[in-house]
């Protein structure tokens, strides 16, 4: 297994709709491994094909909720149904994100409470996983990166305003930028 260098946002397959996964092989296999080292190495919960640069409509996930029960898995060609999105004030610390190809920001970002994601496995098996709370907000995350909308995308100002100014200081936002976690030392 390899971990994988992460794009940072800037990179145009971060901003585009991915392409459908049309071969459940073992070369999509090591790609799923790959993914699933680097997410942990990151750390991160979730990781998103386009992330490390692979335009495809696939991504991984790897929580333990306060129960101890893990929630693992890989979602190829992902379909999501979620709730209406809530409505009042963000808590800066429930509804905070972040992004590991907008390394070292979070902010408070609205998202659904309930979630139903209908995918394919890394052997093309199709399944349904139905969500509630931070899972939830997992899979909403990663469904984001295949239709090129990252969470900063979706801030509310003032915190877009925040995160506009950070990704210019940065200079991030342009093409050919990111970094290895377990190698590189990412502080914004």
């Amino acid at each position: 297994m390899t971990i994988l260098p992460i794009v940072v946002t800037g990179e145009p397959v971060l901003h585009h709709v991915a392409q459908p996964v049309t071969a459940f092989d073992d070369d999509l296999r090591t790609l799923v491994a790959d993914m699933f080292e680097t997410m942990y190495e990151a750390p991160g919960v979730g990781l998103a094909a386009p992330q490390v640069g692979v335009d495809a409509r696939l991504f991984v996930y790897g929580w333990t909720d306060d129960h101890g029960t893990e929630h693992t898995g890989v979602a190829a060609n992902p379909e999501l149904w979620v709730t209406p999105l809530p409505i009042g004030e963000l808590d800066d610390d429930e509804d905070a994100e972040g992004c590991l190809s907008v390394p070292g920001l979070r902010f408070p970002t609205r998202r659904s409470t309930r979630a139903i994601l209908k995918a394919q496995d890394e052997n093309g098996e199709h399944y349904e996983a139905h969500a509630e709370g931070w899972l939830a907000r997992i899979f909403q995350h990663e469904y984001d990166h295949l239709d090129g909308v990252l969470y900063v995308d979706r801030l509310e100002d003032p915190h877009a305003y925040a995160a506009r100014k950070i990704i210019r200081k940065q200079k991030w936002g342009r093409p050919g930028l990111s970094w290895t976690p377990g190698i590189d030392d990412i502080d914004a």
